[in-house]
């Protein structure tokens, strides 16, 4: 769319040069730059997780850029600086555990230094000391960093838990495919147990199939490690201790939509749907593979920033968060918006927190009051176990 320094052995560091891809260099790099592992993500004390995502900001050079489709009013004191402000409002109204950045986190072609853009972009995030991440968009390389440039840098933030790409696959499309996950709350049966899996995926700029034009999308070296990643995390939820029955509820956060995304009408989504379906031309199958893992129960894209609808299709729901940044193009007095996750564990018999218990998701305005829209259960243990039980046939 248009708009501490770490001493290593010189001859390991030759032997690694010549024999690993250079994202997992990078990727090493930043884990001896932060002295090893971050603190796990959790669930807290009162039983939740929620995250804050953030789709398209679109940043450009500061408080020089100007905004697009704002109202006239807005227009002579708009920029870059209203998207950063509304990104710290909804840190401080929300207060996630998570922040999630959904791809064109810079509007590469009106940024004049990528590394700036982002650094700016993505500051009230890292002020804020709350864990965060992100993916790329198909607009995030179009300054003077690579996508994989932009990935690595972003990799090298404060705070960040995003990773240039999975360590344990040398080959795969993209930059920013890994995986990340939340265990229970400390001191229950599951502190040390991943009871909700969160899933990033590179989704692509452009096609690079010349007989094929329009968008990037999700390639099948990218769904090989998610069909790996959801497999394993599968078997370490249902083994010993706390073994389940079912996996853990996944959650899944890339830019450009699939082309299921235009399987709805107004009658069967929650919020609004003002433009066309901008996914790839060519179906990659995908959501099929989504579906047929099992585990993730909604996906949450940016890319068309007038739709901001969830609907339900087998199983998963496909949810837009509505267009962010200032500098993006919208629609005049149709408010910026951001999409709020909540998972929710349930109460075991003794009292303690247990597993997921349900998924909820609400929408905020960048009015006054940010005012909170379209409130729905994106999922709920108790509606699956139905589900599941529902005989072959029934009504």
């Amino acid at each position: 769319m248009t708009m501490k320094e770490v001493k290593i052995p010189f001859l390991m560091v030759v032997v690694a040069a010549a024999l690993l891809p250079i994202w997992v260099l990078a990727a090493a790099k930043q884990h001896h730059q932060e002295g090893g592992e971050k603190k796990k993500l959790r669930f807290g004390s009162d039983g939740q997780f929620k995250i804050l995502q953030v789709a398209d900001m679109h940043y450009g050079n500061g408080k020089t850029t100007t905004c697009l489709d704002v109202l006239p009013s807005q227009f002579p004191t708009c920029s870059d600086l209203n998207t950063t402000v509304f990104v710290h409002r909804m840190i401080q109204a929300e207060k996630p555990n998570l922040i999630v950045f959904t791809g064109d986190n810079i509007y590469g072609f009106d940024a004049a230094d990528a590394a700036k853009s982002l650094n700016e972009a993505f500051a009230p995030a890292i002020s804020s000391n709350i864990p965060w991440t992100a993916v790329l968009g198909n607009h995030d390389q179009e300054s003077d960093l690579s996508r994989e440039g932009v990935m690595k840098h972003i990799v090298g933030l404060q705070n960040t838990r995003a990773q240039v790409n999975p360590l344990d696959q040398d080959v795969i499309d993209g930059f920013g495919n890994y995986n990340l996950e939340v265990s229970g709350v400390e001191g229950s049966g599951f502190e040390n147990k991943s009871v909700l899996n969160l899933y990033f995926l590179d989704s692509g700029d452009y096609s690079t199939v010349p007989s094929i034009g329009g968008y990037g999308w999700i390639k099948p070296s990218q769904q090989y490690w998610f069909e790996r990643t959801s497999a394993k995390l599968r078997k370490a939820y249902t083994s010993k201790p706390q073994a389940q029955k079912a996996p853990a509820p996944g959650l899944t956060f890339f830019h450009i939509p699939l082309p299921e995304f235009a399987s709805f009408d107004s009658s069967n989504f929650t919020g609004v749907r003002q433009e066309g379906i901008s996914s790839a031309s060519v179906n990659s199958g995908f959501f099929t593979t989504m579906v047929a893992a099992g585990d993730v129960k909604a996906a949450f894209i940016g890319h068309d920033h007038l739709n901001d609808f969830c609907g339900e299709l087998s199983g998963i729901n496909l949810c837009y968060a509505g267009g962010f940044g200032y500098h993006a193009y919208g629609k005049a007095g149709w408010d910026r918006r951001s999409r709020v996750v909540v998972a929710s564990l349930e109460k075991s018999e003794k009292g303690g927190w247990g597993a997921v218990k349900s998924i909820k998701t609400w929408k905020r305005l960048d009015d006054q009051h940010l005012t909170a829209i379209d409130g729905q259960v994106l999922w709920s243990k108790s509606s699956a176990g139905m589900r599941r039980k529902k005989p072959v046939g029934g009504t």
